[in-house]
């Protein structure tokens, strides 16, 4: 079975966020980088759903994964100096 691949926009529309590149970007950059041994969804910015939500998708290893991983990635990585 064939495992679909979200963009980011369409994970940020399920969070209930802003859903363009320039949103997503400043969402990025003002949430960044999250302490290393944070787990992405015990961010402090998520609301209770939010949270929920990207807990059930990582533990079910469902098709959103791959860009829950990447949205982890991207809010874990340290800005280049």
């Amino acid at each position: 079975m064939e495992q679909t691949v979200h963009p980011f926009s369409e994970l940020f529309a399920q969070l209930g966020l802003p859903n363009d590149e320039a949103s997503i970007r400043a969402f990025i950059a003002r949430h960044a980088p999250l302490p290393d041994d944070m787990r992405l969804e015990e961010a402090p910015f998520w609301n209770d759903a939010q949270a929920q939500l990207l807990r059930e998708e990582r533990l079910e290893d469902a098709d959103w994964i791959v860009v829950i991983d990447q949205l982890n990635v991207a809010l874990h990585a340290h800005p280049a100096p």
